[in-house]
């Protein structure tokens, strides 16, 4: 396997890494050769300090099946703490001193965000304002709170953390701003395992000049250390804002909507802070690593391109909103624009938007190619609008104008980054007849995701491949099974189920397929005089069906040689033992009379010779001391359902081949 994530860590003061188990190829890439692969040493003065970086960096050195202890020292540390007869916060976990440096390093960054009504500062139990001097008459306070989802976790792989705090400022001034309100303070929340100082400075500096872009004050936060509540190195993040408007100029205002009325676009930075779950699948199916090139960006990494920071809007719209011509607006978040422009909409209204109007970015083209249909699409990410104003047609240069005027202050950041040009009309708000009707349609967004798609799915392989179709012989329940249609309708896997055989009538298994609409085929074995007769019509079967792959799942019948070898390299099966262990039935009766503390599971490629085959992939699972043979094998059969999909895909994709030698050989 590939090592990647090696050459920073051994750049770290007082770090050494010992290799082991390790190849250096001819193109220079180094990987795994078995064994126990590399040792990481780390040399420092606190023992509770460099037991804690040891597992940080073997965390940050990566490759497929890497597994490290992360309890070096730890008996160590209990005596040492024992024999000098204390135990401290700071031998928890918690580190104080460590908080107050994060203080004393962000305090210029936080003061420089302080506007009029700021009261305080850092180090209080409560954030202070006073609302008299913002200059409001007939104030109503508007608060909102946020995240950044699992944009988090792209953060942390390409451990880069200065934009999170523009991300997280963003989403909770721009979900006020649709109220009308400015946006006045803000407060942060930072849990993490252990404190790092400079990821945490890092993160809140972001978030300080996050309250600049928006105007706001950074007046307080919490940074909380949890020790075992979060895996080393990774934090959570969350923020408070509270804005104010007064009352006269409070949205949405609904009453004064009507058809007719436009719908006008400021435009996102990209991804913004929502749909991260499904961006990180791709990036996994793809087999994409975050310091790759960006597939849909030729100058930037996929970790940054990915990272592009939320636009923030509340200085850009400053004018407009006090002008009054505003009637509604929607932050485009969580849910797309299908499901935000209709929560500043009266139910009467509906709105008809015309993708080709406004500027598409990349992104969202690349993600489309993978299959996403427009419909997912326009309910998950903002498509290019970040925000969407409602305002009477009469007004609409006026507005338009005022926003202008405001980027050409220098208040819309980013003016020119794909995707920030200026505010467009969109849409159009029209009668809406039918209650169950749609409230947001929107014309020709397929059509939009569509072009220039042919430059981006050569970087897509995982939709450039053609799927290999799957057949799956069963004679039971089929749970294995389950476990490989539901990989296979995941939408990113290069298999495809097309064809179910069992042997036996009346099977659980049959069902599942049926639930799932595959095509089923029941041949039971009974009918025909020989294995080669049931055999032959099997095969006629997988013919017809044109199966590139075959996986034996619960399949209870041993099968000829003739058979497995007109199949060679594309038959697969799973085996509940670590083979080349326990060979044969009652695999698991056999690890418990053995005493092995360790069994599980393997798929591998099926050969003539019983559970011989060359294996593709492994499973491991602890055998407990109270183990009976049923337990045994229900918590093997659970990793059976992670093993399998895995190896089918291996074998789809072609990562993995049977070699001339019978040996599998990783491509």
């Amino acid at each position: 396997m590939e090592i990647k994530g090696i050459e920073g860590a051994c750049t770290e003061q007082g770090v050494q890494i010992y290799h082991a188990g390790t190849t250096l190829r001819e193109d220079r890439t180094l990987v795994t050769s078995g064994g126990r692969v590399l040792g990481v040493c780390v040399k420092g003065v606190c023992l509770q300090e460099v037991a804690g970086r040891a597992v940080q960096i073997a965390e940050s050195v990566v490759f497929t099946g890497a597994k490290y202890r992360t309890d070096i020292g730890a008996k160590a540390i209990v005596r040492q703490i024992n024999n000098s007869g204390r135990l401290t916060y700071e031998s928890s976990g918690v580190n104080i001193s460590s908080g107050n440096t994060v203080v004393s390093l962000i305090k210029d960054s936080v003061a420089n965000t302080h506007i009029p009504g700021v009261m305080g500062g850092l180090g209080s139990f409560g954030g202070l304002f006073d609302l008299s001097l913002s200059g409001y008459t007939d104030p109503i306070l508007v608060s909102g709170t946020d995240g950044v989802g699992t944009k988090l976790k792209i953060a942390h792989d390409c451990n880069q953390h200065n934009t999170l705090g523009q991300d997280l400022v963003a989403m909770c001034v721009n979900d006020i701003l649709v109220h009308g309100a400015r946006p006045l303070f803000f407060l942060d929340y930072l849990a993490m395992a252990s404190l790092d100082v400079a990821q945490c400075v890092q993160v809140v500096e972001g978030v300080a000049e996050g309250c600049v872009m928006a105007g706001c004050a950074l007046i307080g936060g919490e940074t909380a250390e949890m020790s075992g509540q979060y895996p080393p190195g990774q934090y959570d993040l969350a923020g408070f804002t509270v804005g104010c408007v007064s009352r006269p100029l409070l949205l949405p205002r609904p009453h004064t909507m009507y058809p007719g009325d436009r719908l006008i676009a400021l435009p996102s930075s990209g991804l913004h802070s929502n749909g991260f779950s499904l961006v990180r699948k791709i990036v996994v199916a793809d087999r994409l690593c975050y310091n790759d090139q960006a597939p849909f960006d030729a100058t930037l990494s996929l970790g940054t391109a990915l990272l592009t920071p939320t636009r923030i809007y509340p200085k850009l719209l400053r004018s407009a909103l006090e002008s009054g011509l505003i009637k509604g607006a929607a932050h485009i978040t969580g849910g797309g624009l299908t499901h935000n422009i209709p929560r500043c909409l009266p139910n009467t209204l509906s709105v008809t938007l015309h993708a080709t109007h406004w500027h598409i970015h990349t992104v969202f083209k690349w993600i489309f190619a993978h299959g996403v249909s427009s419909t997912e699409m326009a309910s998950t990410y903002n498509c290019g609008v970040g925000m969407v104003l409602v305002v009477a047609e009469k007004d609409v240069p006026e507005v338009i104008a005022l926003i202008g005027r405001e980027r050409g202050h220098g208040e819309g950041q980013g003016g020119q980054q794909e995707g920030h040009g200026e505010a467009k009309v969109i849409g159009v708000l029209q009668e809406r007849k039918d209650k169950d009707a749609p409230q947001v349609i929107i014309e020709d967004l397929e059509k939009c995701l569509s072009v220039g798609l042919c430059a981006v799915l050569p970087m897509c392989p995982s939709v450039y491949t053609p799927k290999k179709k799957v057949a799956i012989l069963i004679s039971g329940s089929g749970t294995n099974l389950q476990a490989l249609i539901e990989h296979t309708r995941s939408g990113l896997s290069r298999a495809e189920i097309v064809l179910v055989i069992s042997n036996k009538e009346n099977v659980e298994g049959i069902t599942r397929a049926e639930k799932a609409h595959i095509n089923t085929k029941v041949i039971p074995h009974g009918n025909y005089p020989t294995r080669e007769a049931f055999e032959s019509t099997v095969t006629r079967e997988l013919r017809s069906a044109r199966v590139d792959l075959i996986c034996l799942a619960g399949f209870l019948r041993v099968l000829t040689g003739s058979f497995v070898c007109e199949w060679r390299g594309r038959l697969i099966n799973v085996h509940p033992s670590l083979l080349p262990m326990f060979k044969g039935v009652r695999a698991q009766r056999q690890a418990l009379q053995a005493g092995v503390t360790v069994s599980g599971c393997t798929v591998h490629f099926v050969a003539e010779e019983v559970d011989s085959g060359a294996i593709i992939a492994q499973e491991a699972v602890a055998v407990l001391p109270d183990d009976t043979e049923d337990s045994l094998t229900q918590r093997i059969k659970t990793a059976e359902h992670k093993a399998y999909p895995r190896a089918l895909e291996m074998v789809a994709r072609g990562e993995v081949v049977l070699g001339e030698d019978g040996r599998c050989v990783r491509t």
